[in-house]
């Protein structure tokens, strides 16, 4: 295992974000790579149980071809990638513990993906290498 780490603050909920981190976490985990994804805000909600499957449309950013281009794209969900480099690699997912008690989420809301719930400057303490914020 390689001793570089990537470390990823994720703060949009919308697809084409997701897909993007979840390239980022399988190309470094694929090149064993250690990874750790600390959730906010709107990634936060889309990790929880009962909203992961759905679909969260694109960014503003991506303008009024953006759902077509993600559609083309392909059919890989980013949330099925996401459970094959974990069972497959060395990934981490924790959801920011002041996020989800501002949004009202308790541990027991969250998907099976996400690890722990913990603050900031615990993720930060972590955060050693590389650090991407999307």
């Amino acid at each position: 295992m390689s001793d570089q780490k990537l470390s990823i603050v994720l703060f949009s909920g919308t697809d084409d974000k997701l897909l993007g981190a979840t390239h980022l976490v399988a190309g470094a985990t694929g090149l064993g790579r250690e990874v750790d994804v600390f959730l906010q805000f709107w990634a936060v909600d889309a990790f929880r149980h009962d909203h992961i499957n759905k679909d969260h449309g694109v960014t503003v950013d991506a303008g009024p071809e953006g759902p077509e281009m993600l559609e083309r794209y392909g059919e890989i969900r980013w949330v099925e990638t996401l459970h094959s480099v974990k069972e497959a690699g060395t990934l981490r997912i924790t959801a920011c513990s002041r996020c989800m008690e501002a949004m009202g989420l308790a541990a027991e809301d969250m998907d099976e993906l996400v690890d722990e719930v913990e603050g900031v400057t615990a993720f930060l303490s972590r955060a050693t290498g590389q650090l991407i914020h999307m």
